[in-house]
C-alpha cells in the first residue's frame, strides 16, 4: 500500500506472511480496506462520502495534472474507471490516500480530505504510483528502491512541492528547495508505509534520487502550476497525435 498516493499482486509466498508483515505494508492506515462494502444507499447516508465522491468527480473533470495522467494511463492500455478503480475510505492518522495494488484501487481518505485542492493533489499523487506500475515492473513490496523511485517522482510531478504548499507548511527556501522537498517528502512516505530505518529510506532515496527525479513522463516537464500542467497536458496530445500520423 503506498501512501498519498498502482503495486502488483503479492505472491502465493507474500499472501502467507502474518498480521506483522501485513502491517510493513502499509494497510494498517487503510482499516476499511479488509471491511465487507457497505451497501450504496448506507454509504450515501455519510456526508463525508458523498463529499469525497463529488470532489473526486471534480478533480477528474477539471483538474490538468489528472486528465493527462488518464490520458496517459488509457494511451499505456491501462484504462481508468471511476467506480472501478477509486474508493472513498475512512482512514487512520493523517494520511490523504494510498495505492492497493491487490485491488488496483486508488484509495481517497474521506476523513481526512476536506478541500478541493487536496483531493487535487492526492489524486495526482497516487495516479502517478499507478502510472508507475502500468508501465513498469515495479517491485512495491521487497524492493524499497523502486518504492523510492515512485515517491520521488510522486512528489516532483504531483504539485506536493509547489512554492504555495511549501509557504503553507511554514517552510522557506531558494536554491534546491524544491528538490529537497521531493526528497523529504518521498522519505517520510517510505517511513509511512513500510517498517524500516529512516537510514534505509534515506539510503534508498539518494540512491536513486538523480534518475527518478529527472523522470518526467508523462508530463515533460515539472509542472509547478496548473497552468505549467495545462501546457504538459497540451503537449501531451500533441504529441499523441503526432506519433499517430507517423
Amino acid at each position: 500500500m503506498e501512501q498519498g498516493e498502482a503495486v502488483s499482486p503479492p505472491s502465493a509466498a507474500e499472501e502467507k506472511v502474518g498480521k506483522e508483515e501485513e502491517d510493513d505494508l502499509g494497510y494498517r492506515l487503510f482499516p476499511d480496506r479488509n471491511k465487507n462494502p457497505q451497501s450504496f444507499l448506507v454509504r450515501s447516508l455519510f456526508t463525508f462520502h458523498n463529499k469525497c465522491q463529488l470532489m473526486l468527480r471534480m478533480t477528474l473533470e477539471t483538474n490538468p495534472y489528472a486528465q493527462l495522467l488518464l490520458e496517459a494511463m488509457k494511451q499505456s492500455g491501462c484504462t481508468v474507471f471511476n467506480d472501478r478503480h477509486f474508493s472513498c475510505e475512512n482512514c487512520d492518522g493523517c494520511v490523504g490516500g494510498g495505492f492497493d495494488s491487490a485491488t488496483s484501487q486508488i484509495v481517497l481518505c474521506q476523513n481526512n480530505i476536506h478541500h478541493q485542492s487536496h483531493m487535487n493533489r492526492v489524486v495526482t499523487h497516487e495516479l502517478i504510483h499507478a502510472f508507475d506500475h502500468c508501465r513498469a515492473h515495479v517491485d512495491w513490496f521487497k524492493n524499497v528502491r523502486h518504492l523510492a523511485c515512485s515517491e520521488i517522482r510522486a512528489a516532483n510531478l504531483s504539485g506536493d512541492c509547489t512554492l504555495m504548499n511549501e509557504i503553507a507548511r511554514f517552510k522557506f527556501g531558494l536554491k534546491g528547495h524544491h528538490q529537497a522537498c521531493v526528497r523529504d517528502r518521498a522519505i517520510r512516505s517510505i517511513l509511512a508505509v513500510r517498517k524500516v530505518s529512516k537510514e534505509m529510506a534515506e539510503k534508498a532515496v539518494d540512491e536513486v534520487f538523480d534518475a527518478c527525479f529527472n523522470d518526467l513522463e508523462p508530463f515533460g516537464r515539472i509542472p509547478h502550476s496548473k497552468t505549467d500542467a495545462k501546457r504538459a497536458f497540451r503537449d501531451f496530445q500533441n504529441r499523441d497525435r503526432y506519433n499517430a500520423n507517423l
